[in-house]
């Protein structure tokens, strides 16, 4: 699905542009759903924590035993050879993608021997800072390892994610506030969740249920360098019934204000704002 007006596809070891057809019909990335991704960014001539998010597809793969093929550093080598036929003002998505390409002789197991590698590059804007989302509560629930590989950013956790967006969107609001299998905060549908109140910041703690993103650890190292208290605990909805503010953190667009929940509006508040100011100021120093 291209999203973005210009995508370039790396795959067997050349850059090509355009939105290449790199996997086939019998691979089992395709009709076994053995498929891993991750999300980086190229903004203003940055690529925020790309080396992590390179790492961490690897990880995914190896999660859904998908043999990793390429180094992070040899990855983070080839994106940015990708990344030089983009004028340095371009907005690009950073996805590397991973998938087995055979199963074993049960076909359920993805084989070590062959794995499918691409990297594609799309030009996708950053939303403006002031692009708020709404959020409503889902019968959907974000399942646990036991269930599901919520260790890995994999494709196949998606379309729960999905389903949960169609079921409060129809409800009139844009994105979920998601829980766990125990009815206690998760994140949303697309991204992980901060509230703020009373000063203080608030975001579930990693209970093996959600990615706990890199862009959401970015945003509490740079709190606690601020001097602001990064609380990371057990939350409920009347917890965010009862917030400030509350601000979604993802890769897409690193910060998303959020002005309602349900019945409860928020205003865009100083820690939101705070906290893109931050990022990007840690971006500009580490690039």
């Amino acid at each position: 699905m291209a999203a973005g007006k210009r995508i370039r596809t790396y795959f067997e070891g050349t850059w090509h542009e355009g939105d290449l057809a790199v996997m086939k019909a019998a691979d089992h990335g395709m009709w076994q759903g053995s498929s891993v991704f991750d999300g980086a960014r190229f903004v203003n001539g940055l690529a925020p924590d790309l080396y992590p998010h390179c790492a961490r597809v690897n990880r995914s793969a190896e999660a859904l035993m998908i043999r990793p093929t390429v180094t992070p550093e040899d990855m983070v080598q080839i994106v940015w050879e990708g990344l030089g036929a983009f004028p340095k003002e371009a907005a690009v998505y950073i996805r590397p993608m991973y998938w087995a390409i055979n199963g074993d002789e049960t076909v359920l197991v993805p084989s070590k021997e062959a794995t499918g590698f691409a990297i594609s590059l799309e030009e996708i804007p950053m939303a403006a800072p002031d692009a708020a989302q709404t959020l409503g509560k889902t019968s959907f629930r974000r399942p646990v390892l036991a269930d599901s590989v919520c260790n890995a950013k994999a494709g196949c956790l998606y379309p729960n994610n999905g389903r949960m967006l169609v079921e409060t969107r129809g409800r009139g609001f844009s994105n979920a506030l998601v829980t766990d299998a125990m009815g206690n905060i998760a994140e949303s549908a697309t991204a992980n969740v901060f509230m703020a109140r009373d000063g203080e910041l608030f975001t579930p703690i990693p209970n093996g249920t959600f990615l706990s993103g890199i862009t959401r650890a970015r945003h509490i190292a740079n709190f606690r360098a601020d001097g602001v208290t990064v609380n990371e605990c057990v939350l409920t909805y009347a917890d965010f019934e009862a917030a400030d503010e509350v601000f979604l953190s993802g890769n897409l667009n690193k910060v998303t204000p959020v002005v309602g929940f349900e019945d409860t509006s928020y205003r865009i508040g100083p820690l939101t704002k705070r906290a893109r100011e931050l990022y990007w100021d840690w971006a500009l120093s580490e690039g």
